[in-house]
């Protein structure tokens, strides 16, 4: 084993050993016992809403990749679907949503048969759609609570909020303008072809780039700046990952005898505690998140023994029930498709 595969291992160890101390944090600081008697007191009827929330932003968030696929290949929600869940269900294996998300391209050549260059755009705008409303609506949520908040949470959040804004502005920006880089592939290809016996084929593969990004570009600036992708786009996002779970939180505290006021700003809240994802500490936020969640809540006045327990079935039912669905058809995935390299 090489050494940089045993600073990998150790650095991946090390991200476990977070989510497990983070998680056990979070489940000290309420009864188990109780936790469990709340949920089994859970009448039907809200269990029956739990379940119509979560279909519906599971729904919603289908279509955040039917619309970014629109301009470049009309897809059916269900395809959309399966799309999601794969890219759900790698992101809860790697330690960031934005590492996670380079899977993307491969999974919409696999699932729709798109070039890799339209697979790239469309993944690049998802990502930063995503990353841009998830930072704003997060910043907005971080403005109302900040002063209830302890510095250092604040920090942490900011932070991870920020990196959100960041990411979204970066990749719209290079995403849009990826032919600056052509004079960079243009000089590699003419140094290349100086090469004895694989300048040639190099400089092929250099000039196969060149094209990429002439491609790519097109495609991104296709759906970019279709006013359509953002408002459908912003849609379904905001029923996926405002609208749904907030309302999933304030069902189970009111199943659980708890009151939140203002209820209307428990969604944001709850998008500004889980805004940690994006920091690279454990895969798919694991553990960190549901810490960090609780703490927010508590600093805001929610008992700890009800809030514990609502993050985890929150968490759950949003996140990783769907990650896990998306176990089953990523084993459809047309890998000798993938490694073909040949067009959509």
């Amino acid at each position: 084993m090489t050494e940089s595969q045993l600073r990998d291992m150790a650095v991946t160890l090390a991200q476990y050993v977070i989510a497990l101390v983070a998680l056990a944090w979070a489940a000290s600081q309420t009864d188990p016992a109780e936790a469990a008697s709340l949920l089994a007191g859970l009448d039907p009827l809200t269990a029956l809403a739990l379940l119509a929330v979560t279909v519906l932003g599971l729904l919603a968030r289908f279509d955040t990749w039917a619309a970014t696929l629109a301009p470049i290949q009309p897809t059916d929600r269900r395809t959309a679907g399966r799309v999601d869940l794969i890219v759900n269900f790698v992101n809860q294996l790697l330690p960031s949503r934005l590492t996670g998300r380079l899977a993307a391209p491969f999974v919409l050549r696999s699932k729709l048969g798109i070039s890799y260059a339209d697979a790239t755009a469309v993944s690049g705008v998802h990502t930063a759609l995503y990353a841009v409303l998830y930072g704003a609506v997060a910043t907005v949520g971080l403005a109302l609570a900040v002063g209830r908040l302890s510095i250092g949470l604040a920090t942490v959040l900011a932070l991870s909020i920020a990196l959100y804004l960041l990411a979204g502005a970066v990749v719209l920006a290079a995403g849009t303008n990826l032919e600056r880089l052509d004079w960079v592939f243009g000089g590699v290809t003419r140094l290349l072809g100086y090469l004895p016996k694989v300048g040639d084929r190099l400089a092929a593969q250099a000039e196969d780039a060149v094209s990429f990004t002439a491609d790519a570009t097109v495609a991104f600036r296709r759906i970019a700046l279709d006013p359509g992708v953002w408002v459908r786009y912003t849609a379904g996002w905001v029923v996926a990952m405002v609208l749904a779970p907030g309302a999933r939180v304030l069902l189970l505290l009111a199943g659980f005898g708890v009151a939140f006021e203002p209820a209307a700003l428990v969604p944001l809240y709850l998008v500004m505690a889980y805004s940690v994802t994006l920091l690279p500490l454990t895969p798919g936020g694991f553990g960190v998140t549901e810490a960090t969640t609780t703490a927010v809540f508590v600093a805001l006045g929610v008992p700890s023994a009800a809030i514990v327990p609502v993050v985890f079935v929150d968490r759950f039912l949003g996140v990783y029930l769907p990650a896990l669905a998306g176990w089953y058809p990523a084993l459809g995935i047309d890998r000798a498709s993938l490694r073909s390299g040949e067009e959509g």
